[in-house]
């Protein structure tokens, strides 16, 4: 192995012990390994696709040395090595996720849902609880989109502080945290630190100090892209001087260091954790010349765009030849020693591989011999066999049959054998059915919590008046709610204005006073560092509420709510879950940025997340208090017009339990239901008043959650009785109503019962205007309400209801 004089290695005054040093060369020998044979599996075509860390081995190698039980690695899609090192990958489990093994005891980090190299620490149990996080070494969950790592590392580092800042927590703190000494180390390709959700929380960590080490493997590209088209000075760590931290001023502390200087490295990432633990000092460390032998994924070739030089640096920078030349240089290890190693690495890496793929045929293949029994079954009982025959040689030509290769052989046999009734045809669509149920599991299961802790199993408990309740403000509802939610000292909120003014609409008037900064905190202007705060500090046990100011900037954080927040129960197949609540407020107001209702986009979007659409406050307290006692995710969006509204005190205010997914009829009618929800709510029971006063009845169902959706079909039991129905909300047309719709006619079966075709009101296909008129114009009005009822019932009775306007 030949020494490559020209670059010289840092001398820090760190002592090497020689087996650890030759244990994280075999380390980074099989990891380099490892990644050559992914590229060989996709390109054999027994994976799909591949991602591989090959090229940063040694730093994160580093990296995991610097770790301690506790700490916490929110990583990017090449971290394998430090999975590997922190013992929470192995290398069968590597190979299990490259081909997609939906089975957790195979790849208990997705379940086969995620790509190779998409991390997580299993930290809830078979039933869902939350398992200790203190003992081990901790993955947060991978995410394939650049950037959103850093968020969720945040928060990760944000609990950390919070525990070890608030005694208050210290009996909640026992699965979790020990004292707050824990570190998150975050990391990222160079060209991903160009993503403003990246530079958001670069600025977020050095105002909050929390114990967050980033690290940058910058390789000097992002794909095909140069570093000089992506970062500023070509450097994100002299982009970033400026948070550097000065003996008067805090910031981060930013660590430049070579990817192939295994000496150097070791040293920067103990100064780097060192910091970050003791002292709550964010870190940067940049590393530089990283390689990237492969190039960026399977899916292509770095040939085509590095010249001729940068690939020659490829093989000359290499970390692992690098590691090896200091090995020997040091007198640890021979020459024909590492070789020997590299030798056997190839080895292992082809066992590890071959022990996976088999595991995978082999749970395929219990499925397979059941078909074919059935099919020979089939076959000797029919004496068909020119129907059988070609979906046989269809599925053995396949070389690796999967489980939709299955399924697809097993539906084209029923659809074959469907004028025939006997045994065999019953025992093939028992076989599909149990099939599909096993798939369902497999591949769709936990897209919500299924614990005894979910919120659809808390409890109702309506609210209970005095024979003369109090008329108070609905902000005083929220308010006297919050301040008991807040008793809980794992609950805090975190938003901009949430503290020192109590909000914009003084919610929380008084609350910060009362409990501190800790628990009623002010932010920036950073809605996805604020949404990155509340999902880390979530994972971690606390029960954060989170304050997106106006509903219509929650597209700011919207990539990381819907990539991150609402898919990783599902993503992780169950293995971890951020039970955060996202608090906002929306609809009707003035104007193009203050009237917010994309309700087709976050449901859409959001799929994971229970979506609460109170019409009042005294709704939405006890929406939040369900949310709270159950271990979901939950967006509650209230009603921006409704803060000064009055609204009676309920003398349960502090027991108030609304379910979520049950439906509540404002108002009993004969002749029509009108299913509404939110501020629409009020716009409809207006309607409902003038609509009776011309001899039409109408029943109000307010659904009161988008997300669940009537579990229970309250809303057919309606139409059985109305024979019509009208869907009003103000998102755009073929939003939130057509969903409702859908939800009505399509899986409720309401079709049948119609006398009427169904109806839909929505606002207009634009933003809302400004002003009064703006309202009037842009959304339903009372007057939309009436006139289009009193049309539905005009179709099927004219004489009764005559023409009005023409």
């Amino acid at each position: 192995m030949a020494s490559l004089n020209h670059y010289t290695f840092s001398d820090p005054a760190i002592s090497f012990n020689p087996n650890k040093v030759l244990d994280d060369y075999r380390l980074a020998s099989l990891s380099r390994a490892c990644s050559l044979l992914v590229r060989k599996e996709v390109f054999s075509g027994r994976a799909k696709f591949g991602i591989y860390g090959d090229g940063k081995e040694l730093c994160q190698l580093a990296l995991a040395n610097s770790m301690q039980p506790g700490d916490y690695v929110s990583g990017y899609y090449r971290d394998q090595t430090i999975g590997v090192a922190i013992g929470d990958l192995t290398w069968p489990q590597y190979f299990a996720q490259l081909y997609g093994h939906p089975d957790i005891q195979f790849d208990p980090h997705s379940g086969g849902r995620q790509m190779n190299n998409h991390h997580a620490t299993r930290w809830l149990d078979d039933a869902g609880e939350w398992i200790d996080q203190t003992t081990r070494y901790n993955s947060v969950a991978g995410i394939s989109s650049t950037a959103s790592q850093a968020p969720r590392a945040l928060g990760i580092a944000y609990a950390s502080k919070l525990y070890r800042e608030r005694a208050d927590l210290k009996e909640h703190s026992i699965l979790f945290s020990k004292g707050g000494q824990e570190v998150c180390f975050t990391t990222i390709g160079d060209a991903s630190t160009s993503e403003g959700m990246y530079l958001e929380c670069i600025n977020a960590a050095g105002v909050l100090q929390v114990p967050i080490v980033f690290s940058v493997w910058d390789d000097g590209y992002g794909i095909s892209v140069p570093i000089e088209f992506q970062t500023t000075k070509s450097s994100i760590s002299k982009a970033l001087a400026g948070f550097q931290r000065t003996p008067t001023e805090k910031g981060l502390e930013i660590i430049q260091v070579k990817a192939w200087d295994y000496p150097g490295l070791i040293e920067a990432y103990q100064k780097a954790a060192k910091l970050a633990r003791e002292e709550m000092v964010p870190c940067l460390v940049h590393v530089i010349e990283c390689t990237q032998p492969q190039g960026h994924s399977a899916s292509g070739s770095h040939e085509r765009y590095k010249s001729s030089d940068r690939l020659q640096f490829e093989h000359e920078a290499d970390c692992n030849v690098h590691f090896g030349s200091w090995i020997v240089a040091q007198g640890i290890a021979s020459d024909e020693e590492l070789k020997a190693i590299d030798s056997d690495s190839t080895l292992l890496a082809r066992k590890y591989q071959k022990e996976a793929f088999s595991a995978y045929m082999a749970a395929i293949d219990v499925d397979k011999k059941a078909f074919l029994r059935i099919a020979k079954n089939l076959y000797d009982s029919t004496n068909e066999p020119g129907l059988l025959e070609p979906i046989l040689a269809e599925l053995n030509e396949l070389a690796y049959p999967i489980f939709s290769d299955l399924v697809r052989a097993g539906r084209k046999a029923l659809r074959e054998f469907r004028f025939f009734q006997g045994p065999a045809v019953k025992l093939l669509r028992k076989w599909l059915a149990e099939l599909e149920a096993r798939n369902h599991r497999r591949f769709s299961s936990h897209q919500l919590s299924e614990s005894k802790d979910s919120p659809l199993l808390v409890q109702e408990v309506k609210a209970v008046y005095d024979k003369e309740p109090l008329l108070v403000d609905g902000r005083e509802i929220l308010n006297k709610s919050f301040s008991k939610f807040l008793e809980d000292p794992r609950v805090f909120i975190l938003g901009e204005d949430v503290g020192q003014i109590g909000d914009v609409n003084q919610t929380l008037a008084g609350l910060q006073e009362k409990f501190g900064p800790l628990k009623v905190t002010d932010t920036g202007i950073r809605e996805m560092s604020i949404v990155g705060q509340g999902i880390g500090a979530s994972m971690r046990g606390l029960r954060p509420i989170v304050e997106i100011q106006y509903l219509d900037y929650i597209f700011y954080p919207f990539c990381l709510l819907s990539d991150d927040w609402a898919c990783l129960h599902y993503r992780t197949a169950g293995g971890q879950k951020a039970p955060m609540i996202v608090r906002t407020r929306g609809h009707r107001l003035e104007g193009i940025w203050h009237s917010g209702s994309p309700m087709a986009v976050l449901l859409n979007g959001l799929r994971g997340v229970h979506f609460c659409v109170p019409r009042n406050m005294t709704q939405a307290a006890g929406m939040y208090r369900t949310l709270l006692a159950g271990d979901d995710p939950g967006l509650v969006v209230e009603c921006l017009n409704g803060y000064r509204l009055k609204e009676p005190m309920p003398a349960n205010l502090d027991e108030l339990v609304v379910p979520l997914g049950i439906p509540e009829i404002l108002c009993e009618g004969n002749d029509l239901t009108i299913v509404t929800y939110g501020s629409m709510c009020r716009i409809v029971m207006e309607a409902a008043g003038a609509l009776a006063e011309m001899g039409i009845s109408v029943e109000v169902i307010d659904v009161q959650t988008l997300l669940p959706f009537d579990r229970h079909h309250h809303i057919l039991t309606s139409i059985q009785k109305t024979h019509r129905v009208l869907f009003a909300d103000e998102d755009m047309p073929g939003g939130a109503s057509a969903y409702m719709m859908q939800e009505v006619l399509d899986k409720q079966g309401a079709f049948s019962w119609l006398d009427s075709p169904a109806r839909c009101l929505a606002a207009r296909p634009h933003r809302p205007a400004y002003s009064s008129d703006g309202d009037y114009f842009s959304k339903p009005n009372v007057e939309n309400v009436v006139d289009t009822v009193y049309e539905m019932m005009r179709e099927s009775d004219p004489s009764s209801f005559p023409a009005i306007y023409f």
